[in-house]
């Protein structure tokens, strides 16, 4: 199965709110064209790759009609949801914005941020500095709302990818629509509204599975349901972070199963799709090839400097470096590489994301 390489500047998450503040009136550049109109509403499905809701339409009456009339676009690298969240909020790509992953090395140390699990000790305004998009439209006099679990409020990921738009906590379904309909009335307005239910369902049972299905005609329900609600005059765009793939336990590769890949390593990160290899100092070439020979066909072994050089990051800027991989792992078709000491919760995951095949990538981008 081929990568497919991300379409930064053209069809990529960071071109979506661009796209609207110009829809909107408020901007002008952007490549990817969406209608005129006077309001927008972005629902975001956490985990619905676009080849995820072209194979299974007959769960999603509402949504795959919708595709039809469409053409996807991609995530970021790597195709996971705290890096495609702040590309999102941003319009920054993640060389440039920094949130290069589920886990990354906090440069200068032996440690690893967890950006869904923010630590108390990284601010995330130092973490990721720029100016967020959604801080830019606000400064164009347009009204902008994150309608998102109450949980969400103040997070560091909340911080770093979306500060600039009013926080409306809701917790259910109805909050959600409630929400998102009472801020779209506001002229000139961007209100984005996350759901992430199908996402942790794919994770725990696999897509496909009776409760993964059972859960994307859920929020086929909610997105008709929220489109019915909306002002006519309103414009409704469904995107997703990532899609995501089924990896069964032989289909993985155990780092502490295989004790060599440990060799030089400094610290183990990234997630089990798309991991970043820190290496000791001097042991960069042999850590490439163990790696690319225990691996083999199973994944792509890449210096820092060769993915950067294919324009999987985006540019990438002096702060960002030292968080990417000193090497990176990507992984083919439904492989995975595993650490059970390191990170056993992935061990007991199901669907897994993060890498740059097609079921991952590819994003719906469906304007109604």
């Amino acid at each position: 199965m081929s990568f497919v390489a991300p379409a930064y500047g053209e069809r990529s998450l960071g071109d979506v709110v661009p796209a609207i503040a110009q829809a909107l009136g408020c901007g002008a550049g952007s490549v990817l064209e969406l209608p005129e109109a006077p309001s927008y509403v972005v629902m975001l499905i956490d985990g619905l790759g676009a080849r995820l809701l072209e194979r299974y339409a007959h769960a999603a009456p509402f949504l795959s009609t919708l595709l039809a009339h469409s053409e996807p676009g991609t995530a970021g690298v790597p195709s996971t949801t705290v890096t495609s969240l702040t590309s999102l909020g941003t319009a920054l790509t993640p060389g440039s914005h920094g949130l290069v992953g589920y886990t990354s090395r906090v440069p200068g140390t032996d440690h690893l941020i967890n950006a869904l699990q923010w630590p108390k000790d990284v601010d995330p305004v130092e973490w990721q500095p720029n100016k967020t998009a959604f801080q830019r439209l606000a400064d164009t006099g347009a009204s902008v709302t994150l309608v998102n679990k109450r949980e969400f409020y103040g997070s560091g990921l909340t911080v770093a990818a979306h500060r600039g738009a009013e926080f409306v906590g809701a917790d259910k379904v109805g909050e959600r629509i409630a929400g998102a309909v009472e801020a779209s009335r506001q002229p000139c307005s961007l209100t984005y509204l996350y759901d992430g239910d199908l996402d942790w369902t794919g994770h725990r049972h696999g897509v496909s599975s009776a409760p993964w299905l059972q859960q994307l005609s859920m929020i086929d329900a909610e997105a008709e349901q929220l489109r019915d609600a909306l002002p006519h005059t309103t414009r409704l765009l469904v995107v997703a972070d990532h899609g995501m793939v089924d990896s069964a336990p032989e289909r993985r590769i155990d780092v502490d199963e295989h004790l060599e890949l440990r060799d030089g390593l400094a610290l183990l990160g990234g997630e089990a799709r798309f991991r970043h290899l820190y290496c000791a100092r001097g042991a960069l070439a042999d850590v490439v090839a163990t790696w690319t020979e225990v691996m083999g066909e199973r994944a792509e072994v890449l210096t820092r400097e060769d993915a950067v050089a294919r324009g999987w990051f985006g540019p990438v800027v002096p702060a960002v470096w030292p968080r990417l991989g000193d090497v990176v792992v990507a992984a083919k078709e439904d492989y995975a590489v595993v650490s059970s000491a390191d990170f056993p919760y992935e061990t007991t995951l199901v669907g897994l994301h993060g890498s740059l095949t097609p079921d991952e990538m590819l994003i719906p981008l469906l304007v109604s």
